[in-house]
């Protein structure tokens, strides 16, 4: 027995729509990451400014980085739940990446090169950890955009540290990690594959630590000055 309504799966050209709209967002975001970062990268010696700043400029950037790996799943949800479903998945998605940038805010520093090695080989071990196979495996099962956010925090923890470690306000940098989140979102876990990212970024992180200078923007004029951020 059935309320005499019926459940529609939404058209072919709506669910097209809802890419179309999500990736459009993401790419208007990437827009406003160049304009927003203009003249604002100093590499390993930039400052995220003040925190009224940084917020709204960290939504853009994730949600720039971020949609267009999130896509797929907003359409599978699309076509689950209805086309009206889809911005509060998105909203509540980018909502969790919001709350990660109050811990940025809080635990970010301007640094060296040393810092920098680090955190970057940081991130190239945490490629091979349990808990990114895990969170990236997951990630194809969610039911809800939090849910979603956070397997996808867990899953691009490593990635979205290399920005911060190599420049986070270098659009560069931005872009590197928007394609190898792409990439892992879309392709199926596979060593052939995963290892020599892992690998690619461990090797990067030793060329910040023997050989700084050789990594574009990396290290600025002002390094030694550390000096802060403009703000707008």
């Amino acid at each position: 027995m059935t309320d005499g309504t019926t459940t529609r799966t939404p058209s072919a050209p709506v669910l097209v729509g809802g890419l179309a709209a999500t990736l459009g967002l993401a790419a208007a975001c990437w827009v406003g990451t160049v304009r927003w970062t203009s003249g604002m990268d100093l590499g390993t010696a930039t400052s995220l400014g003040t925190f009224a700043h940084f917020i709204p400029a960290w939504l853009v950037m994730t949600a720039a980085m971020m949609l267009p790996a999130a896509a797929p799943t907003v359409v599978r949800h699309a076509r689950g739940r209805g086309m009206r479903a889809a911005p509060g998945f998105v909203a509540a998605y980018l909502a969790v990446w919001a709350l990660v940038g109050f811990a940025v805010y809080a635990l970010y520093r301007p640094h060296g090169s040393v810092v920098a090695g680090v955190l970057v080989l940081a991130a190239g071990g945490y490629e091979f950890t349990p808990v990114k196979r895990y969170c990236r495996r997951r990630c194809h099962q969610v039911r809800s955009g939090s849910e979603l956010g956070l397997y996808c925090v867990g899953s691009n923890a490593g990635l979205m540290l290399l920005p911060l470690a190599l420049g986070p306000m270098s659009v560069a940098w931005m872009g590197v990690a928007a394609v190898l989140m792409v990439a892992q979102r879309l392709l199926p876990a596979k060593t052939a594959v995963d290892v020599p990212v892992g690998l690619a970024i461990l090797g990067l992180g030793a060329l910040v630590l023997v050989a700084p200078s050789a990594v574009p923007g990396l290290m600025t004029q002002m390094t030694t000055q550390m000096a802060p951020m403009p703000t707008m």
